[in-house]
């Protein structure tokens, strides 16, 4: 039964991105199915057996390690602000960004990033049928995080087109980043993490295939050249380009996710109900065609819609508690959906770290903000139902 209803949930998610398409004519169906192929081949081999948890357990490992670097560096500026034992968002998640930030500034200037710009761009283009920068942008943002990631193409922005830029904020938003995939590991167990990163890469490519779908006449991967520039001119305008980053995205999440608190705090007045709990009940008959049981369903749709509403790390926590009598399937099911950045607060991350770079771009993709999220949400609950068919 559960694999008729998760056939049921692939067609009606495909529907919609149908429905809400910029233009379905034109919409190149072959690659979309030859994705949609690779999307069950990588989830079987990923949901039954243990090929690629050693590897990418490993490069969680080695941006672990990246982060405790960037961490010496915050702790020399920032030491003694925070509470011991308490983690401020601010001080450990966006304050790395710089190190990070300084890292790809060093990789493109010894030609290393140009190089696998170049070389991944081509290679995934010639799978998803996109242009050689959008196929470069979802791995990348798999790889980075969707902030860092539109450091590594900031020479770039200048000559994207609207459409191009919504298709990387969809690849952005779909993928979450390597440095915190341990985390997750931390929270659900490592192979439906990994699972996710696989499905939701090509789940992106996807999705915005059919919502977004534009033909390039011109698809030159020009990677621009640091001209006249020594190392250290280089590296401090890297450095200074992450911080501007850390602290646009820093005021974008203050006023979206205070915003979500006064929209909860109405809600819960008017209706008795929160508008994440209210969410939670609009979700069940999401979460029931990705193939969870319909007595699962509610409480599986009140994590979905917690997901949306915060982040990935508070509902990861809430399934970690263990409080949920959720069968094996349906844990695999939700904590697949559960790794990406679909929420309301990454539109504001997206936009703030593009208006970082680049003003006209980042007012552009915060236009298009709400499209991108509900893109990035489909490619969720396509990686869910696939998933869940798997399983």
């Amino acid at each position: 039964m559960h694999f008729l209803i998760g056939i049921i949930g692939l067609v009606i998610v495909l529907a919609l991105s149908f429905l809400i398409s910029n233009d379905r004519k034109k919409i190149r169906y072959a690659p979309i199915l030859v994705m949609l192929g690779l999307q069950f081949l990588l989830g079987f081999i990923l949901l039954r057996t243990t090929v690629g948890t050693t590897i990418v357990s490993s490069l969680a490992g080695g941006f672990d390690a990246l982060l405790d670097f960037a961490n010496s560096g915050v702790e020399f500026v920032f030491g003694g602000i925070a509470n011991k034992g308490s983690f401020p968002f601010f001080l450990n998640v966006l304050m790395p960004i710089i190190f990070i930030s300084a890292i790809i500034g060093i990789l493109r200037y010894i030609k290393i990033l140009p190089l696998f710009m170049k070389g991944i761009g081509l290679a995934l283009s010639k799978v998803n049928g996109m242009g050689k920068l959008e196929s470069y942008n979802g791995i990348a943002s798999a790889i980075l995080g969707q902030s860092e990631v539109f450091i590594s193409i900031k020479k770039e922005l200048p000559a994207l087109s609207e459409q191009r830029l919504t298709t990387m904020g969809i690849s952005a938003m779909s993928t979450v980043s390597m440095s915190i995939v341990g985390s997750y590991m931390a929270l659900i167990q490592p192979r439906y993490v990994i699972t996710a990163l696989v499905l939701n890469l090509f789940g992106g490519f996807l999705i915005a295939s059919i919502i977004n779908p534009y033909q390039l006449e011109d698809d030159e991967l020009v990677i621009e050249e640091d001209k006249e520039q020594t190392f250290f001119q280089m590296l401090g305008e890297y450095i200074l380009d992450g911080f501007h980053v850390a602290v646009t995205v820093a005021a974008m999440l203050i006023g979206f996710v205070a915003l979500i608190a006064m929209i909860n705090f109405i809600f819960a007045k008017i209706t008795g109900l929160t508008f994440q709990e209210l969410l939670g009940y609009v979700f069940a008959p999401l979460a029931f065609i990705t193939g969870i049981p319909w007595n699962e369903a509610v409480d599986a749709g009140s994590l979905m819609a917690t997901k949306l509403v915060t982040n990935e790390f508070v509902a990861m926590t809430e399934l970690a508690k263990g409080n949920w009598d959720f069968s094996a399937r349906t844990t695999a099911i939700v904590s697949v959906f559960l790794v990406s950045f679909a929420n309301f607060s990454s539109i504001g991350i997206i936009s703030g770290a593009m208006k970082g770079l680049n003003e006209e771009k980042g007012n552009l993709i915060a236009k298009h903000g709400l499209k991108i999220l509900l893109s990035a949400s489909l490619v969720s609950f396509l990686s869910a139902i696939i998933t869940g068919l798997i399983f």
